[in-house]
């Protein structure tokens, strides 16, 4: 007896079985049946966000914690790029996160990169109510070796031209000169490599006996700073030695001229007293060779002159 499958049921079956796998997966696509809640931050990107598509992951310190969700022409700036960005509610966006971009290994892709976040930094909030929090960002690594090797490459270029400036046809030809010149004189010192040994030595051996003619004049050396101390010694004496004179000589001329000050005085004194004398002397010379009695009887009366009485 032959079983009769019922056609009806098994679609029945294959159609709740359908549902469910697609409410299922609905309701694990929403976070396990409670729906996520985002918060809603921008980004300001200075360079080429080729390989960054819409839905892009963000990640912060490699979860994921969002996603892409608008990417536009700054209108302030061509040439930057604004991204609107969807991140859970809870991430820890500090006003010192940065954003960058980061790609996939070889493929290209790319997504968001969000680092940083001290300790004690406060929470990304927007500056004024309906504006949206911009968190800053920084070149990524491709930026960052672009701009390295641009500026290797402007040096090379740079010192290219510098070069092709120093090696020109002239100096090129000094430089050919110079080396043969080089070459001339390489070939003279191998020719006289033996004098060159010889004036060596001989160098060596002046070099030793100035050595010892040094060791000799040590000595010679010391005996003449002892002389040169010796007659310091003496020329301090000497210096001492003509002080006192100098001293010594003032006072006698002080004692000198008190002595010719009082002796002339007295002898002035006896000078004007002699020649009183001396007068006196001559004028009874006078009298007694005029009248030689006048000594014996005295001077005579004086005449009495016109208008005078004698007194007897």
């Amino acid at each position: 007896m032959e079983d009769k499958v019922n056609y009806a049921r098994v679609g029945a079956f294959v159609l709740v079985l359908g549902a469910a796998l697609i409410i299922g997966v609905l309701w694990l696509s929403t976070g396990l049946g409670g729906k996520k809640k985002y918060d809603t931050y921008q980004s300001i990107i200075g360079e080429s966000v080729a390989g960054l598509n819409i839905d892009a992951p963000v990640k912060y310190l490699g979860v994921d914690v969002g996603k892409v969700s608008r990417i536009v022409i700054d209108p302030d700036n061509p040439r930057q790029v604004r991204l609107t960005l969807l991140i859970e509610r809870g991430t820890p966006i500090l006003v010192d996160t940065e954003a960058v971009l980061k790609t996939q290994g070889l493929t290209g892709i790319a997504n968001v990169e969000l680092s940083g976040g001290s300790d004690g930094a406060a929470p990304l909030v927007a500056t004024k109510e309906g504006e949206i929090p911009i968190i800053p960002s920084k070149p990524s690594l491709s930026a960052r070796l672009e701009n390295v090797l641009t500026s290797v490459l402007a040096n090379l270029d740079r010192v290219s031209n510098n070069l092709n400036e120093v090696f020109n046809e002239d100096n090129r030809l000094a430089l050919k000169s110079t080396l043969a010149d080089t070459a001339t004189l390489m070939r003279t010192i191998a020719a006289e490599q033996r004098a060159i040994g010889t004036g060596i030595a001989d160098a060596s051996r002046a070099a030793k006996n100035a050595a010892r003619a040094s060791e000799r004049l040590d000595p010679v050396m010391a005996q003449i700073a002892t002389s040169a101390t010796a007659i310091e010694s003496m020329g301090n004496a000497a210096t001492k030695a003509s002080d006192s004179v100098g001293r010594t000589a003032e006072v006698a001329t002080g004692s000198l001229r008190q002595l010719q000050n009082e002796t002339l005085t007295e002898l002035t004194r006896s000078l004007n007293t002699l020649n009183d004398l001396a007068a006196s002397l001559r004028r009874l010379s006078e009298q007694t060779e005029r009248n030689p009695n006048s000594l014996i009887l005295g001077a005579p009366p004086r005449r009495a002159g016109p208008g005078e009485k004698v007194t007897p």
